[in-house]
Formats: structure tokens, sequence, C-alpha cells
């Protein structure tokens, strides 16, 4: 009698021990980012380039992926600066023809590709999700189109560094290393989108 006089409360507060609440998602958002970025092809670039929005994202999969193709375009322009100068610096010291068409060819591959990242971030930033599901599928195609083309464009600029064999500063300058890192910015940003989309459109 004893014994199970004694077992009752430990009876009792075994409900209490075996439902453990689950936990919360960071107030910041960063798992949100997290999981979300297990949806890119490149996971861990993704988070450590989307955290830092975190606390601006809120857990908005619309405002994630606007993040995203507001960094990817923001480090292609840059780029396109640097291979501008670069180009600049080749025809001053007289480097050969062809080393100089690579750099202004992928230069001007990735000034397509900030025209049409611009499209989709302005695309993005018009969508109606209050219309109808056919308008909103429209709008996305549009952003998903655009973020592709720039995406091929990038691959363009990367395709015409394989025959590269300048040697020296300029090589270091333009070598393709840099170009691949907007692309994956791009991949990321055009997962993202893709990801926004199932979500809303169920």
């Amino acid at each position: 009698m004893l014994v199970a006089t004694m077992m009752k409360p430990i009876l009792l507060l075994l409900p209490s021990i075996l439902t453990v609440n689950p936990p919360l998602p960071s107030p910041d958002g960063s798992d949100f980012i997290r999981t979300s970025c297990n949806s890119t092809l490149y996971p861990d670039l993704c988070f450590s380039s989307l955290s830092t929005f975190a606390n601006s994202i809120h857990n908005d999969s619309n405002r994630l992926a606007r993040v995203a193709i507001s960094l990817t375009l923001s480090d292609t322009l840059h780029l396109v600066s640097h291979l501008q100068n670069a180009y600049g610096n080749c025809v001053d010291h007289g480097c050969d023809g062809p080393t100089a068409a690579i750099i202004k060819d992928c230069s001007e591959n990735l000034k397509d590709a900030v025209d049409e990242m611009r499209d989709s971030m302005k695309q993005m930033k018009e969508l109606v999700s209050t219309g109808s599901v056919q308008s909103f599928r429209f709008q996305m195609s549009n952003v998903k189109t655009w973020l592709s083309a720039a995406l091929t464009n990038q691959y363009t600029c990367t395709d015409g560094f394989e025959d590269f064999h300048e040697n020296g500063s300029i090589k270091d300058d333009v070598s393709s290393p840099r170009v691949d890192d907007v692309k994956k910015l791009t991949s990321i940003a055009l997962a993202l989108v893709n990801r926004y989309a199932d979500k809303a459109i169920p």
C-alpha cells in the first residue's frame, strides 16, 4: 500500500513531463531563414548571406525572396563595375585582343543580368496576391523567367573564361570564381522565389 501511495504523485507528474512543448521559433526569424535556405542548392551560403537581414524579414517568404534578389543584384552591379575597370586597365596596358574581348563580353552579359534582376524585383514589389490566382501565377512566372534569364547570362559570362589563359593581376581580377559567387546568389534567389510561389499557391 505504501508503494502504491508513493507512485500516485509520480504518475500524476508523468503527463506534464512527457508533454514537452516544442521549441519556439527564434524571435529574429533566423530559424525561418535557415529552413527556407534548405530548399536551395547552397544552403550554407544562403543562410550566411541572408541571416543578417533576419530582423527585417520577419518570417515573410515574399520579403525573404526580395532581399535575396536585392543581394545578388547589388553584388552583380559591383562585379560589373569591377569588370569595366579591369577592361580599362587591360586596354591601357596592352593586353591581347581575346582577353579584352572576354572581359568586355562578360561585362555586357552581366549588365543584361542586372536589367533582368531589376525587372524581377519590380514585379515582386508589385505582386497582387489579393487578385486572381491566374494573375498571381502570371506575375510569378515573369519573376522566374527574368531570374532564370539573369542566371543564363551569368553562365554565359563564365563560359567565356574557360579558354582564359592570361596570367598575372588581370586574371586574378576577373577570374571566374568572382562570377561563380553571383551565380550562386542568383540561384538562391530563384529557389526562394519558387518556394514563395509554391507556398502562396497551394
